[in-house]
């Protein structure tokens, strides 16, 4: 599942930005830790599924280039 497809509740209107910061650098944390252990994986799913939504040109071997 992309983060496209998720619908995420809104966020509380109510934080302080003191509480808005231990948000934004738990979820910092928590994407450094997943890139280390799994950013190869992470790419390769990604290249993946850009792959499905962009038009590959047609390739014409006689064509010059």
């Amino acid at each position: 599942m992309s983060t496209r497809d998720a619908s995420l509740p809104p966020l509380p209107a109510h934080w302080t930005p003191e509480q808005a910061l231990a948000v934004f650098e738990c979820l910092h944390a928590l994407r450094e830790q997943l890139w280390s252990m799994y950013g190869s994986d992470v790419q390769q799913a990604w290249a993946a599924q850009l792959a499905q939504h962009l038009p590959l040109p047609e390739f014409d071997p006689n064509e010059p280039f």
